[in-house]
């Protein structure tokens, strides 16, 4: 019996570039020393991260500028004293890696059968609006949802979000959670291309809200004819990415020091999910 293999859907660009990242991460060294960097809790001293692992500081340094040179640490002087701090895109650059390459990134929502039972998602409606700017103000105080530090109007959220992509989930008659999506340009060619927004209130977190919503938003997205949705998360907020990657979306990239928050530049990940269904468009 012959087995018929489909083409390949892992890029040559990406292929070579997870290939860099897997050849420096091929001495032991350099993985325990990644490991203690990321799980540090802020800057740690070459000196200091020498002795933590147990080899020499000439030793360490050089491994430390193989893994700056790849892009998973930097590395910071401070008069004599070199710091080191992990590249927090590579929290997420990492992990999705070895998902693309082992074939575990999909493509499109899988239908998940695991949705919670107690989380029912509905269209938001007129008298959903003071618990969506609740929940809304609770993402924000978490300082790892959104560059905004105001929860922003009614009026403003109104003008700017699809009327039919707008979604609430509730458990036990209570708002619990809500999904939004926002056109991306005003251009014609554009059209089927939407941002997505998922915020999940204070105390409910980890019970599959997020996944309940975010389920809902690309199902009815691919029935509206939506082609293709993006979003962006801060690297840090890595349980979102993982619930964005469940429901099809890819990393696109990191967006290295996009914008201030709290006057401190913050990198996003850019994914996207992509609609193989709908019409091809031509701009």
């Amino acid at each position: 019996m012959t087995t018929t293999l489909t083409p390949t859907t892992l890029p040559v660009e990406d292929a070579t570039t997870y290939a860099q990242w897997f050849a420096c991460l091929a001495d032991p060294t350099r993985v325990r020393l990644l490991h203690t960097v990321a799980v540090s809790p802020g800057e740690i001293a070459v000196g200091t991260l020498a002795e933590a692992i147990g080899v020499s500081q000439p030793t360490c340094s050089h491994h430390l500028r193989k893994l700056a040179e790849t892009g998973f640490v930097r590395l910071r002087k401070e008069g004599t004293q070199t710091l080191v701090s992990v590249n927090q895109a590579c929290c997420t650059g990492l992990p999705h890696a070895a998902d693309a390459v082992m074939g575990t990134v999909v493509t499109r929502p899988c239908c998940p059968s695991d949705l919670p039972a107690d989380v029912t998602v509905r269209a938001m409606t007129e008298d959903d609006w003071t618990d969506v700017r609740r929940i809304y103000g609770e993402g924000i105080a978490t300082r790892n949802a959104t560059f905004e530090t105001e929860t922003p109007s009614r009026r403003t959220l109104d003008a700017k979000w699809l009327p039919d992509h707008r979604w609430v989930a509730e458990i036990d008659g209570e708002v619990v959670g809500w999904a939004a999506a926002t056109p991306v340009s005003a251009r014609e060619c554009y059209a089927g291309v939407a941002e997505t927004s998922v915020y999940v209130g204070d105390g409910v977190r980890g019970r599959g809200v997020g996944k309940s919503l975010l389920h809902k938003q690309v199902t009815a997205a691919d029935q509206a004819g939506l082609w293709t949705l993006q979003t962006a998360i801060f690297p840090e907020n890595r349980a979102s990415i993982a619930l964005h990657h469940a429901a099809g979306f890819r990393t696109v990239g990191v967006r290295e020091r996009i914008a201030q928050h709290h006057g401190v530049w913050r990198d996003t990940v850019l994914l996207e999910r992509r609609n193989d269904t709908a019409a091809d468009c031509a701009c």
